[in-house]
């Protein structure tokens, strides 16, 4: 069965590669005008959904990551327009020389091929990834969770009929709509079909596909983001960064999860960064340093760093030095997104050419780290690793190359 999946997705994707640009943003524009028009449907399937969590247990955060209301699919639909407006990804020439021998070498950008997807909770990600991958000219097949298994549904039926209705093969977006785990099992073994898998999801979800897939693997990685404020640090704007990062969305892999405040600065920044967060519900989890300023504050232990909460529960630490912040970035981050709070250009210097993750931020909230704030219209999730790609994976990271050679008879 999950085979057949795999020839059908394949053959799609031989198809959309024989289609041009025009095609595929008509496709994506009709997609995004379907979703709005059926926004009435498809509320009704994420209800459905929505109460299986809370039947289920599920925590609000992870409820937030499921709900869809009418300015959520309003913004899907967005990020679609805006996806279609983007250039063209496929045909771009790379690199362009010609040899001693007279070749004429080009390397042009072309599609993956098949790209497949597994992710939780959040339905959204659905029309993301597959007007991504169709806009970068590759099927994609999705495995989400159980529990958006409605939300899902809807959303891919909704997209594979505007294909559909263009006389585009239908089958260059699928979902596994068993969301089991022999599903799962069966696409990160799929190596005559898949070129490229993309786990997005908690660290579970991720570690057990990089252990066991034998396609290749880009890994979307946890987010234990940290925001450090320096002894030169502007107190206010501090202030006002930390609230939006953690408090904008917590269940976010972007939000801050750990703030380590400079020992100079800790006495005056301290109160006023954690009475903004309280007020607004925060759970303070702090060294000794920053209960003695933050009564409120709970006992952190050495669980609470590097700690992905995904609520509204921070870490907070008192360091010595920009040293001492270095070194605890490095020991428990997660390479994805850090951030400097800071007035003095040759410590934020320092801090983002030696901090190693995909995002670093001087005086800005982590929050930022996002596809659609970083104008690619949309994102298959945020990369760690370092190979193929880095940081928010949109349209020129889901595809590949390859070499172009004229010549005029030569032989070697």
């Amino acid at each position: 069965m999950w085979n057949e999946m795999g020839k059908r997705a394949k053959a799609a994707a031989r198809e959309l590669a024989r289609s041009g640009d025009r095609e595929r943003v008509r496709a994506i524009c009709l997609m995004a005008d379907r979703l709005e028009c059926n926004s009435a449907g498809l509320m009704v399937a994420n209800s459905l959904d929505l109460q299986s969590a809370r039947k289920a247990g599920l925590d609000e955060a992870m409820i937030d990551r499921l709900y869809l209301g009418s300015d959520r699919i309003r913004a899907m639909a967005e990020g679609l327009r805006a996806l279609a407006e983007l250039p063209d990804p496929l045909g771009r020439v790379l690199d362009e020389f010609t040899r001693p021998n007279g070749l004429r070498i080009k390397k042009v950008s072309v599609p993956l091929g098949v790209i497949a997807l597994i992710y939780e909770s959040r339905p959204n990600v659905t029309a993301d990834a597959a007007g991504l991958c169709l806009r970068a000219g590759s099927a994609v097949i999705l495995r989400g969770g159980s529990e958006a298994n409605n939300s899902n549904r809807f959303i891919s039926g909704v997209m594979r009929s505007a294909l559909a209705e263009l006389g585009m093969p239908e089958d260059a977006i699928q979902l596994m709509d068993d969301p089991s785990r022999d599903g799962a099992r069966a696409l990160m073994a799929m190596n005559e079909y898949v070129n490229l898998l993309i786990p997005r999801g908690g660290k579970g979800l991720i570690d057990n596909v990089v252990k066991n897939a034998t396609v290749p693997v880009l890994r979307t990685g946890e987010g234990v983001c940290h925001i450090y404020v320096d002894r030169d640090a502007d107190i206010q704007m501090a202030a006002d960064i930390i609230h939006n990062a953690k408090v904008s969305r917590c269940a976010v892999c972007n939000a801050c999860e750990c703030i380590l405040v400079h020992q100079d600065i800790a006495a005056a920044a301290l109160p006023m960064i954690a009475g903004r967060l309280l007020e607004s519900g925060v759970t303070i989890r702090g060294d000794a340093a920053t209960r003695a300023l933050v009564p409120e504050a709970q006992v952190a232990d050495e669980s609470d760093w590097g700690k992905e909460y995904l609520s509204l529960t921070i870490a907070s630490r008192v360091v010595g030095s920009l040293d001492e912040a270095l070194a605890h970035i490095s020991r428990y981050g997660t390479a994805h997104s850090e951030a400097i709070i800071t007035a003095n250009p040759e410590t934020a210097a320092r801090f983002m050419r030696e901090v190693d993750a995909a995002a670093v931020y001087h005086n800005a909230s982590t929050r930022f780290t996002d596809g659609g704030e970083f104008g690619f219209g949309a994102e298959m999730g945020i990369s760690n690793q370092k190979l193929h790609a880095r940081g928010p994976v949109g349209l020129k990271e889901l595809t590949s190359y390859k070499y172009i050679i004229e010549g005029e008879g030569q032989t070697r």
